[in-house]
């Protein structure tokens, strides 16, 4: 009879004590938000925690390299609007010589104002971002990785952006600079030509890049939602549930604490008490 009593004394203190030690987790996953304190609480969740993490850190640089690209497309956009400005500028001063009524004096102040155009466009053309690398990649244009199987070059290479038929556009510029100043005619018409090219030129680039600024937007709108399934996913694996995790832990509360006033009645008895 005492051997029994004795048992059954040490399984109630053993189920109490896993009371307690469960109403201490609920505690922890109460006061944290996080249901799993380690992957041995849920080894299935954890692994997929952990994959989901993974996920997680690989859109947020993606979603780093969609920003950073597009702000180098907004840049280099706008770079190659002034060198389009300048083209047309450039077309009007050498049409304005064409006519050949211009002298000396005027085709000289011409010439001019095409060298600092040229120079212009030169500096454009080394450009650099706001990480204080060249814009226009000097040779193959810089490929990026936007997702997992998503890469591309955002900005053209200098040499796709500035260069046509071969000729940096600066050097079209000093050739008609050249021309005018020398009252070269022929000299002037071909001028007047590759400078229509070059206009058209700058005009396709600037659309190309129109596209790419439209593609890294959809990339984005698409990792931000990514990201938020990401998120909500792992939240349901993850995060404790307040309504359910409160009501367990008073629950629990009240059984440990009755339990334990049941176990304190009893062990009040005595031993005849027992016996009897």
């Amino acid at each position: 009879m005492i051997n029994a009593t004795g048992n059954r004394m040490t399984r109630e203190i053993a189920r109490q004590t896993q009371l307690a030690d469960r109403i201490d987790q609920l505690q922890i996953q109460v006061s944290t938000g996080k249901r799993l304190q380690r992957a041995s609480d849920d080894p299935v969740a954890a692994r997929r925690i952990a994959t989901i993490g993974t996920a997680q850190a690989s859109a947020t640089t993606w979603a780093a390299n969609v920003a950073t690209a597009s702000a180098q497309v907004s840049q280099a956009d706008a770079a190659l609007g002034s060198v389009s400005n300048l083209l047309v500028r450039a077309r009007e001063l050498a049409l304005s010589a064409a006519n050949g009524t211009m002298n000396a004096s005027d085709r000289a102040s011409v010439a001019a104002e095409l060298a600092g155009i040229a120079d212009e466009i030169d500096g454009l053309a080394a450009s650099r971002d706001a990480n204080g690398e060249a814009l226009f990649a000097s040779g193959t244009a810089k490929v990026v990785r936007f997702d997992a199987d998503v890469s591309f070059a955002p900005v053209p290479s200098a040499a796709d952006a500035f260069v046509v038929g071969g000729n940096p556009l600066s050097t079209g510029l000093r050739d008609a600079a050249a021309a005018i100043a020398a009252a070269d005619t022929a000299g002037i018409n071909a001028a007047l030509d590759t400078l229509a090219t070059s206009i058209s030129h700058v005009a396709d680039q600037r659309a190309t890049m129109g596209l790419s600024a439209g593609r890294l937007e959809r990339i984005g709108d698409g990792l931000a939602a990514r990201g938020i399934a990401l998120a909500d996913e792992r939240s349901a694996a993850e995060d404790t549930d307040m309504h359910v995790a409160i009501a367990q832990l008073n629950a629990t509360t009240l059984t440990l604490e009755a339990a334990q006033a049941s176990f304190a009645r009893i062990n009040r008895q005595t031993l005849f008490d027992i016996l009897g």
